[in-house]
């Protein structure tokens, strides 16, 4: 299936969830609208370049996927360096946001213990959870954001990806994966590796833009969620193939209601319009609105799974 025309630049991939190398395109490359050539910039956390990469479905079990893209090892490099300040403008929107999550959570852990987050940004969701007892640290490939989350709200957030952190096996009884999932350039490895740290029965959620939304289908290719950062775009079914593949037992499917300042949804927006982006800024700010937080919903989607006891991967038996 690859085509030989293809950029040297850019590598072949499968189809993440069952590996078939099968695919139909959904949306062809679009390289002549690219708008951010450096890396730092294209991947950081609040990145919003639309997709201008191919975005191709597999044939076995229809889950969408980046084919082809930038080698791994160039979206973390990416990714790790440059600043963020857009990002952690939102923080305090972001808080209340975990906050309201962080209940259901504990319902279905039974008692606060140790929580890692991962990708966690600057950390508001490991603030949270330690402001409400647990021992939450985090992990975070971005230096600045790592630097700036630990300073700021004094904790713990190591710096660099999962795979490079000294993580016990069965040492957490939580794992979180807010808008991670879709980045990772491996999936699988990153819920294979959460399920040996997680306690047997530990709780996993896992937050993503689900692509088989009702506003992700009316949309098409103008889904403020199909951006150059994401490489893999979930659905309510594949989600559920993948972590029971990687062996958890899923609990709990839901839309995620998140909220951010109203300002900074309208300012995005620009990436649909530039036109109403500005009149609606405009029309808010003699009233003093930008910085009130709303709720918004384009998609997003929460999942609790557990921690099976036991899996089988590849035929072998793993505890």
């Amino acid at each position: 299936m690859k085509n030989s025309s293809e950029p040297p630049a850019l590598e072949h991939v499968v189809c993440a969830v069952c590996s078939a190398d099968d695919y139909d395109v959904v949306y062809p490359a679009q390289y002549d609208r690219e708008k951010d050539a450096d890396l730092a910039d294209k991947f950081r956390a609040s990145g919003d370049e639309l997709l201008i990469d191919q975005l191709v479905r597999c044939r076995r079990c229809s889950f969408q996927y980046v084919n082809p893209r930038l080698p791994s090892e160039a979206i973390l490099s990416g990714y790790t360096e440059g600043d963020d300040p857009m990002y952690v403008s939102q923080l305090e929107a972001r808080e209340r946001t975990f906050a309201a999550s962080l209940e259901e959570i504990e319902k279905a852990a039974g008692q606060k213990g140790r929580l890692l987050d991962i990708g966690t940004a600057a950390g508001a969701f490991v603030a949270a959870a330690r402001d409400r007892g647990w021992q939450a640290e985090g992990c975070e490939p971005n230096k600045w954001l790592a630097g700036w989350g630990a300073d700021h709200y004094g904790i713990t957030i190591r710096q660099g990806s999962l795979f490079d952190q000294p993580y016990e096996p069965r040492s957490f009884d939580v794992i979180t994966l807010w808008d991670v999932i879709e980045h990772t350039p491996d999936p699988a490895a990153v819920l294979d590796h959460c399920r040996v740290l997680l306690k047997p029965g530990g709780v996993l959620v896992v937050n993503y833009p689900d692509i088989g939304s009702w506003i992700a289908r009316v949309l098409g290719r103008r889904w403020l969620f199909l951006t150059s950062v994401h490489l893999y775009y979930f659905d309510r079914r594949t989600i559920r193939m993948l972590l029971e593949k990687t062996g958890y037992s899923v609990a709990t499917v839901r839309p995620h209601i998140q909220r951010l300042e109203l300002d900074y949804i309208l300012f995005r927006g620009a990436t649909l319009s530039r036109a109403l982006s500005a009149a609606g800024r405009a029309m808010v700010k003699p009233f003093g609105l930008g910085r009130a937080q709303v709720p918004y919903w384009l998609g997003q989607t929460f999942v609790l799974a557990r921690r099976a006891s036991m899996v089988l991967l590849a035929g072998a038996t793993s505890w």
